[in-house]
């Protein structure tokens, strides 16, 4: 998924499906279709989970816009991620 390769990735029927309806929204938010939300729905996704896929594709949109918009440079996250909560920080300070 890193890669970007959706085509080419590993995964359950049903997430590869939601995956396609995030591009959709990414991609061309108005091409969204009934049909579409109903294969989802079909699949065992609720709304409440549609829902929230498109507040969060929406999110990260409205994010990568704002970062281009100021010329913010990649963090490089998914080569060098950073600590998530509970994971012990090596600080050299100490």
């Amino acid at each position: 998924m890193a890669k970007a390769d959706l085509d080419g990735a590993s995964l359950p029927r049903v997430e590869y499906a939601l995956l396609r309806f995030v591009e959709t929204i990414t991609k061309h938010a108005y091409r969204v279709t009934d049909e579409q939300v109903e294969q989802l729905r079909s699949m065992g996704w609720t709304d409440e989970q549609l829902a929230e896929c498109v507040y969060i594709a929406a999110l990260f949109a409205f994010f990568n816009r704002v970062a281009d918009a100021f010329g913010l440079e990649d963090p490089n996250y998914f080569m060098a991620p950073p600590p998530r909560g509970g994971d012990p920080v090596h600080d050299e300070s100490f």
